[in-house]
């Protein structure tokens, strides 16, 4: 028996294994931090034995009642990805789990390999409709990379300024879904017989970060970039030596404008899907709030994934958190900023047992969130007429 986490995203430390039925485990903390979630671990065993894995000390995790209620996911090909019997008593997630053949993976949520990060921006930038743009380095010296989808020769027509729409993921590593649900946007916005997707790209122009964090992310941190930092806590003065991501993509918003912001996210605690708005923000107005109640709407109306009944307190007015990545960029570029959380465990309205919240399901909710942002584009080029 061998358990190892020596990969990209792998996160794992090793206790004690003596036996199939008591393996102790516990997770790394991201470096220089106190944050700690993900786990990615591959465990060489004896098929058709049953494991008892114990992943212990969770209640000082980063959100211990993440725990409640979740199941742990495996794999035995590292593509189909299946939920197994998981249990928590406070402070152990204990997995039970009888393996089929000679080795399993394990993961918090399905992994998203830097190698395929890659292989998403090189795929997409052969259409005809998209650009690759390099916008720097990070700490670690991977590419931060950014998708333009979109004509950007012909931001003035007769019927008006295109819009300008922004879409960033994976600030925080460890929410793998969030770029599993960008894999799904991009492909539906390059399929040239897809009506939906020409009209958004006659009209709009996206600039799309895939993974804001891959030092995180190749790392197997939750939360952090390479130095520990939490990007998401960094838009109000970000800095190259602590966060070159935020740094970079700042400045490329201020020299591109934002007419929308979306910041894909996923929330280990609540089982649903939901978005997280600028009513906080000093410069918060009727117009922001109409925006968001249209993209609301929208989605609400092209999939029962999504719900609005439950997510995050509201911030009270100008008390909105200025340093957190959707807040800034709604009170800079006076628009609608959106967060968009999914669930580490399930979505409860539309429980899958064997799958929990999974990646058909990101992908799919990619593709109809560009129905929402077709509302709010339309909203946008009558208001500038």
């Amino acid at each position: 028996m061998l358990i190892t986490s020596n990969f990209d995203s792998g996160n794992i430390k090793v206790i004690s294994a003596a036996s199939p039925d008591s393996i102790k485990l516990a997770i790394n903390k991201d470096n220089q931090s106190d944050y700690y979630q993900w786990f990615h671990f591959k465990l060489h065993c004896s098929p058709f034995v049953e494991h008892k894995i114990h992943i212990q000390d969770l209640a000082k995790s980063a959100y211990p009642d993440g725990w409640k209620g979740y199941q742990a996911l495996a794999s035995y090909d590292r593509t189909e990805w299946f939920r197994v019997d998981t249990e928590f008593d406070g402070d152990t997630l204990q997995i039970n789990f009888t393996p089929e053949f000679d080795s399993v993976y394990f993961a918090y949520f399905v992994p998203y390999s830097y190698e395929r990060h890659l292989d998403l921006i090189a795929n997409a930038q052969m259409s005809f409709d998209c650009r690759h743009e390099l916008l720097g380095l990070t700490l670690d010296q991977r590419e931060l990379n950014m998708l333009v989808l979109g004509n950007e020769d012909g931001m003035e027509d007769s019927k008006g300024r295109k819009n300008i729409i922004w879409i960033s993921a994976r600030q925080h590593p460890g929410e793998t879904m969030a770029e599993w649900l960008i894999e799904g946007l991009i492909n539906r916005l390059l399929d040239e017989d897809d009506g939906l997707a020409r009209a958004l790209l006659r009209d709009n122009v996206f600039y799309i970060v895939p993974n804001m964090n891959p030092d995180g992310s190749a790392r197997g941190h939750l939360r952090t970039n390479s130095l520990g930092v939490n990007l998401n806590r960094e838009w109000q003065a970000p800095s190259l030596d602590k966060s070159p991501e935020v740094f970079h993509v700042l400045n490329k918003m201020q020299e591109t404008g934002v007419d929308m912001f979306l910041d894909v996210h996923g929330d280990e605690a609540l089982p649903y899907n939901f978005v997280a708005g600028g009513e906080g923000i000093p410069n918060y107005n009727a117009t922001i709030a109409g925006l968001e109640d249209t993209f609301k709407q929208a989605l609400l109306l092209a999939t029962p994934e999504f719900q609005d009944q439950y997510g995050y307190d509201k911030d009270a007015p100008g008390q909105a958190n200025l340093t957190v990545g959707s807040n800034a960029v709604g009170h800079k570029f006076d628009c609608l900023a959106y967060t968009l959380e999914m669930p580490f465990k399930d979505n409860a309205n539309l429980p899958d047992a064997a799958y929990g919240w999974s990646v058909p399901r990101c992908k799919q909710l990619g593709e109809d969130v560009l129905i929402a942002i077709k509302a709010v584009s339309d909203k946008l080029i009558e208001a500038n007429k």
